[in-house]
């Protein structure tokens, strides 16, 4: 691996990536830092290039959205308007209006941290959905096994005697 790829190293990507709206994203204060730009900048390119960014590729944050990501990220100092928030294929549109070598550098290590996480999902899903299985398989074991010393404990029960009937004549 040369110099140039590991311009940042891939722990503190990672960090920036947040979960909102039930997508992976990376908020513009953030991915301005890394590309060593004023979130201005970055904002501005994105507004003149509007078209490149579909609501699925960045969204505005909501206030709430943005006071928990506040909170994560110790954002320092006010801002007049809410953030973007960008999925990964936002970031990498990003790479098309933000033509600099760093711009290529970042987005390939915001691309492999995007990547490493997708496959950390997967191997916990495959995890999950072994675990379960598992537990369904033993669960059926116990009940089997519980069924099984249940009737072992009735046989080895003592029978029990029905009343025999009083002989004689007997009055109601």
């Amino acid at each position: 691996m040369d110099s140039k790829s590991e311009l940042i190293p891939q722990e503190i990507v990672e960090k920036r990536i947040f979960l909102i709206r039930s997508q992976k994203v990376m908020i513009d204060k953030d991915l301005a830092e890394l590309y060593g730009i004023e979130t201005k900048y970055l904002t501005r390119q994105v507004r003149r290039n509007v078209k490149r960014f579909p609501e699925d590729f960045m969204f505005r944050l909501t206030h709430e959205e943005f006071l928990r990501c506040q909170i994560v990220t110790s954002n320092r100092g006010g801002r007049r308007y809410l953030p973007y928030a960008f999925t990964e294929q936002g970031v990498a549109m990003l790479s098309t209006v933000l033509n600099s070598e760093r711009a290529i550098q970042v987005n390939i290590a915001i691309m492999r941290a995007f990547v490493k996480l997708r496959r950390i999902l997967v191997t916990h899903k495959k995890l999950a959905r072994g675990l379960d299985m598992l537990e369904a398989v033993t669960g059926r074991h116990d009940k089997a096994i519980r069924d099984i010393f249940e009737v072992i404990r009735r046989l080895m029960a003592e029978p029990e005697e029905e009343p025999k009937p009083k002989i004689g004549f007997h009055r109601p």
